[in-house]
């Protein structure tokens, strides 16, 4: 396998986005919003998570060529459906944005928390995250294989951002796979989640790259497999092997991060923001950087293109969890269908 500090789909939707980009012409060229007020954006995580971080790199992209601070507010709770939320119950003026892992909007109504659709939204993405299964190092478990024969012989606990967080998909398609048991513990991010497992409280996480590269530099927590098919190196920590070398025909579980704005602001509003993208988040080098040293992919993307990558991740979520027997409402029932 070769190592992914740039994967194939990195560049595909980097060239995508550029494509896009060149194609918006002089219409978006005379779209202007000048915001009178600061800009809210509300993270529907703790802070210090993959979403916080990436959220604020991003905005600090395009605050200036919008000419207004971006005030970031963590809003923690119910795995990200309170935050966004409020969002979605905000003025519809342009003013108040939220962020997030951009599956969890359609998957929140199947798990019966709140009433959102990916399309309620305008999507803008930085990046895409995998996770790693990674252990407390002092555990006795150096490969995944070890690991993977303990949890089928006894449930372990595993500290994920909450039900239909990152790491809970990982996990239950881990579960799933493999016949792996586990008990879930949550928290009200990848943070805390992550800081749980190095302070023994938990064994194991399944977060993000981003929210566990520095621990993994630090050794103090132990990486023993990426939740994807392609090996992953992190700079400062190595190599680390994909799950797909133990599990084969593993599940795509792979997450989209960005910045969200409620459909029924003004079209002008949506139009700045996509210039903005085009001109300031699609070249960016602190992001490039950040996905380098963090372990993501560089994928940023925005309008139907944003879409489009998405959707299919909320189908193999929606499923997944209608599978562990976490559904409150059939997938089917909410149009999204295999």
């Amino acid at each position: 396998m070769k190592p992914l500090p740039i994967h194939r789909i990195a560049r595909a939707t980097l060239l995508a986005a550029t494509a896009l980009a060149c194609s918006l012409g002089a219409g978006l060229a005379h779209a202007q919003w000048k915001p009178t007020k600061p800009v809210t954006i509300i993270v529907p995580w703790a802070a210090g998570g993959a979403t916080d971080q990436v959220t604020r790199l991003a905005a600090a992209e395009i605050e200036a060529g919008l000419g207004q601070k971006i005030v970031i507010v963590n809003q923690p709770g119910g795995a990200g459906s309170i935050g966004t939320k409020a969002a979605m119950d905000a003025p519809k003026d342009g003013y108040t944005w939220t962020a997030g892992a951009a599956k969890q909007l359609g998957t929140y109504p199947v798990l019966g928390m709140i009433q959102s659709k990916v399309d309620d939204f305008h999507l803008f993405l930085a990046v895409t995250n995998v996770s790693i299964v990674s252990v407390n190092p002092g555990t006795p478990y150096q490969t995944f294989p070890q690991l993977l024969e303990a949890m089928k012989a006894n449930p372990l606990p595993v500290a994920t951002a909450g039900n239909s967080s990152s790491g809970h998909f990982a996990m239950e398609a881990i579960a799933k796979s493999t016949g792996a048991k586990y008990r879930h513990v949550t928290y009200d991010g990848g943070n805390p989640a992550v800081v749980s497992t190095v302070a023994g409280e938990t064994q194991i996480t399944t977060q993000l790259a981003p929210e566990q590269s520095e621990m993994l530099k630090g050794k103090r927590l132990r990486a023993l497999a990426v939740v994807g098919e392609q090996a992953l190196t992190i700079e400062g920590v190595g190599t680390i092997p994909p799950i797909t070398q133990f599990v084969p025909n593993f599940p795509k579980v792979t997450t989209g991060f960005g910045i969200f704005i409620p459909k029924g602001v003004p079209a002008e509003v949506v139009a700045t923001v996509e210039k903005l993208w085009a001109e300031k988040v699609v070249t960016s080098e602190k992001l490039k950087k950040y996905a380098a040293e963090r372990g993501a992919l560089f994928t940023p993307l925005y309008g139907k293109a944003a879409f489009d990558a998405v959707w299919p991740t909320v189908v193999t979520d929606a499923y997944l969890l209608q599978e562990a027997g976490l559904a409150k409402v059939s997938p089917e029932s909410l149009g999204i269908k295999r």
